[in-house]
């Protein structure tokens, strides 16, 4: 079992920056692929980052250029960093860890992010 808490999210005004944070509960990152997803309301969960045990990483077009992912092993966390915020980003964010063999996952309980003047 994994638990993943996201922390981070609040109120910020467009071209802002706030970094979310995903402690995982144990040692995974050898194993596991970690991503963020967004879900704005009214809207299907989107990926918006994922690195991978062996550190690929992918964007989703919208956020390229602006957001950066990003993990530490020591502290079993990983990040998102966001910057140039727009309104659009607005959402409730969610870590999310997938075993790369077995496809298990798991799932935060999602941190809100609102981007607004």
């Amino acid at each position: 079992q994994v638990q993943l808490v996201e922390s981070g999210g609040g109120l910020v005004q467009p071209g802002g920056s706030l970094r979310l944070s995903c402690a995982a509960s144990r040692n995974i990152f050898s194993l596991y692929a970690m991503g963020w997803y967004r879900q704005a309301p009214g809207k299907q969960r989107e990926l918006v980052a994922r690195i991978t045990s062996s550190s690929r990483i992918n964007y989703a077009d919208s956020v390229k250029g602006r957001f950066t992912i990003s993990r530490d092993n020591a502290k079993n966390t990983v990040y998102l960093q966001m910057n140039s915020l727009k309104p659009e980003d607005t959402a409730v964010y969610y870590c999310n860890a997938i075993h790369e063999v077995l496809h298990q996952d798991y799932w935060g309980q999602g941190t809100q992010v609102t981007v607004s003047s």
